[in-house]
């Protein structure tokens, strides 16, 4: 299992770390209880962080991903914003127009 920190970097853009053993985690962050409610099975058991939005499962459960709350809003943000189509715009035929 990966256990996966995004955080903002100094740029102000999402920094990715990934970590072997939840042991880096646990250093860094206070752990404030378990997982208990995760719709993904997997994850339930899994520490939960003051401070961290997750676990959330990424990978088909092969990473538990947790976010600061700045990162979490700004990806959500990102993810619900409608998605522009193309349009196709017709353009007259040149013959047509003679």
């Amino acid at each position: 299992m990966i256990y996966r920190l995004v955080d903002r970097g100094a740029d102000g853009e999402p920094r990715v770390r990934d970590f072997s053993d939840v042991s880096e985690l646990v250093a860094r962050f206070e752990k404030i209880g378990v997982d208990d409610c995760s719709a993904d099975l997997r994850l339930r058991g899994f520490p939960v962080f003051r401070g961290l939005i997750g676990p959330i499962p990424e990978r088909d459960g092969t990473i538990a991903r947790y976010e600061t709350p700045e990162i979490f809003e700004k990806l959500t943000k990102e993810w619900s914003a409608p998605q522009r189509r193309k349009s196709k715009r017709k353009t007259p035929d040149a013959d047509a127009t003679a």
